[in-house]
């Protein structure tokens, strides 16, 4: 079913707002199997919203509207969806009642402006509650099209979706849609899509589609059929085959960020964890310790920052630090071991590098780290650089490929 979602509201377009009930209405109507197609999004405007309701409108089964449901003259929704289906605006004696009572029962003091939140469309109209606020929404049907309106201010919206809007579109749909997205790290979207060609060309039901994001690649594998039963099936037969060609790079089927697969991994395998950094400061052992439960693997994390610091905390020479600077794989490797040999932990990780704004030499870019990582019998260092995107960018990628550096020593 085509469907469209317009938020109205000034402020939306004034960016004083951010517009999270599109996003949230897209994925809750994509997950019901409606095929949105349109995003819009108008100000108080009455000329303006009627012409996107009637553009919508000729080319959609479904229209979802938030805001302008309130108490004052701005508040034009219902009157311009009224007037556009020739419906005429009725007060309603229950919802009156409804909306008096709350007025009786709270600190706000009843205005008269406030009844108009108690009129609707005369005919074809389903009124629905809104427990969280004064203005309630509603759907009107006409020529097998529906138009749904619902109040803008996001804890209103959602609750009214989940308790009254979602079980009528459920009744009415024809079909189900059914994704997965996988998660994968080392693999960039021009190869992961020119491995995955054979599944992509010529592509109908399941569909595949990737997406870039930073230091990190996802792919979603989608099913639109007429059960769930059949859209799973289809996406599992699917990412069956993804796997066969790109299995090595997937740390995820279930679009978890990698941070939580590693934590989850170290707590499940009981591995413990320390941390030395120089260049994050500190942001990796941060990162860590935002997973639940970790404490049980995660002993401690040093910022060693300076040549001191590395000198008393993690035994690096002086002699290492001037021939090759802190800013080097002899001084990662040292870091590192020194860690080990200080913590006992049963994984060490410690880096050191150009965090930036600018580089410090032509050897010495910025964005360019160095990682050691001690496992078991395993030390080593990588040397990881993707360019200089800026000090709060660099830092954040280095962080994720710390977790990267640990997630393939212990999957």
């Amino acid at each position: 079913m085509k469907t469209a979602i317009l938020t109205v509201g000034t402020e939306i377009l004034f960016g004083q707002v951010v517009n999270t009930n599109a996003a949230y209405l897209s994925k809750s109507l994509q997950n019901l199997g409606y095929d949105v197609m349109y995003h819009y999004t108008v100000g108080d405007n009455p000329g303006r919203l009627k012409e996107l309701l009637d553009f919508a409108y000729h080319d959609c089964d479904l229209i979802i509207t938030t805001g302008g449901l309130g108490p004052t003259q701005d508040d034009l929704t219902k009157e311009i969806i009224s007037e556009y289906f020739g419906e005429k605006l009725v007060e309603y004696p229950d919802q009156l009642k409804i909306l008096t009572d709350h007025f009786k029962n709270s600190r706000y003091k009843w205005t008269e402006n406030n009844r108009k939140q108690a009129w609707f469309p005369e005919n074809n109209c389903t009124v629905l509650a809104n427990p969280h606020g004064t203005a309630p929404g509603f759907m009107i049907s006409k020529n097998g099209k529906n138009i749904i309106a619902m109040p803008g201010p996001p804890r209103e919206m959602t609750e009214m979706f989940e308790t009254h809007v979602k079980p009528i579109l459920e009744s009415k749909r024809d079909s189900v849609i059914y994704y997965k997205i996988i998660r994968t790290i080392n693999l960039g979207e021009s190869s992961m899509e020119t491995i995955l060609l054979p599944l992509i060309d010529g592509q109908t039901d399941p569909t595949i589609a990737t997406y870039a994001k930073e230091g990190e690649c996802s792919l979603r594998v989608t099913s639109k059929r007429p059960t769930y039963e059949e859209a799973k099936a289809a996406c599992d037969e699917m990412i069956g085959k993804v796997n066969d060609l790109i299995g090595e790079y997937i740390y995820s089927y279930e679009d978890e960020d990698l941070l939580d697969v590693v934590g989850r991994i170290l707590k499940e395998k009981n591995i413990t964890i320390s941390c030395a950094e120089s260049c994050t400061g500190g942001g990796f052992a941060k990162a860590l310790t935002d997973v639940p439960g970790i404490s049980q693997v995660f002993e401690r994390g040093l910022v060693t920052y300076n040549w001191k610091a590395k000198e008393e905390e993690l035994g690096v020479s002086r002699e290492t630090l001037e021939k090759y600077t802190a800013e080097s794989e002899e001084v990662a490797f040292e870091m590192v071991t020194g860690l080990k040999e200080k913590t006992g932990s049963d994984l060490c990780i410690a880096i050191t590098g150009v965090a930036g704004p600018e580089d410090m030499s032509p050897d010495k870019p910025a964005g360019m780290a160095y990682i050691g990582i001690s496992y078991k019998d395993d030390t080593r260092v990588v040397r990881v650089w993707r360019g200089n995107r800026g000090r709060f960018w660099n830092r954040n990628f280095f962080v994720l490929r710390m977790l990267n550096e640990v997630y393939q020593s212990i999957k």
